[in-house]
């Protein structure tokens, strides 16, 4: 199977050791990664560091540099107890909100992305967690590509293009065939879970984020939304009460 990479909660303030040593492990197998960056950051628990002042100068080199770069949520503030239509949470920045604040949140994120010359079409929700109205707020601020939902290919679905994360990585390892997306919080990550990233650089076919976006997408239907909804729900259950 081929593993792409996407990093969370990119920010000013993040913690820069972490970040800069993950980043040094990319560069060392020559792997590009999908980072999502939070365009006005509000949530304090993102906050490990100084903040760097030439932030949207690293971020907009490193997209020069081939990173692909996601829309990370608005303010990365949680203000609802919804975990929308893909649950691994039950909490949420978008999933639950109104249509038309949803909208204004995308489009103010984009434009502070796009004032730093930063230009995506692509959407990390915080918290995995989005609804319906998120998806055709989505379209209307002119994204079409989301990094979420479970499977072994990119799928299409309401006229969106999802590039699936891993159910389980450890299970995905073992599969031959297919695409998936590898989760990293550098603001969290330790020791081990270095040690365990460089095993997986070092022994799995582990792809630059652009290549997963040229894979063709399969057409999901009903009945794959209900088992992808239900697979997230049960994990959502499982980490919570482990």
């Amino acid at each position: 199977m081929k593993i792409a990479i996407r990093m969370d909660d990119i920010s000013p303030a993040m913690d820069w050791e972490r970040f800069e040593a993950f980043q040094a492990l990319l560069d060392e197998y020559g792997v590009k990664p999908l980072i999502g960056v939070v365009p006005d950051n509000r949530d304090e628990n993102l906050n490990r560091d100084r903040e760097r002042g030439d932030f949207w100068e690293l971020v907009k080199g490193l997209q020069e540099d081939g990173w692909t770069v996601a829309l990370h949520g608005y303010q990365h503030v949680y203000t609802e107890k919804n975990g929308g239509i893909f649950p691994l949470n039950d909490f949420s920045e978008f999933a639950g909100v109104p249509y038309e604040k949803q909208l204004e949140m995308l489009e103010q994120g984009k434009r502070i992305l796009e004032s730093h010359g930063i230009g995506t079409d692509i959407f990390m929700a915080p918290a995995h967690s989005y609804d319906k109205n998120t998806l055709a707020a989505l379209k209307q601020a002119g994204f079409g590509r989301i990094t979420d939902g479970f499977g072994s290919r990119p799928y299409q679905w309401r006229g969106m293009l999802f590039y699936p994360i891993s159910f389980r990585l450890e299970n995905s390892l073992k599969k031959k065939n297919g695409f998936t997306t590898m989760v990293v919080h550098t603001n969290t990550m330790d020791e081990k879970d270095m040690a365990r990233y460089r095993r997986i650089l070092e022994g799995q076919e582990v792809i630059s984020f652009e290549e997963y976006l040229k894979e063709r997408p399969m057409k999901r239907g009903l009945p794959g939304r209900l088992a992808e909804y239900l697979l997230a729900a049960v994990k959502h259950v499982l980490v919570k009460y482990r």
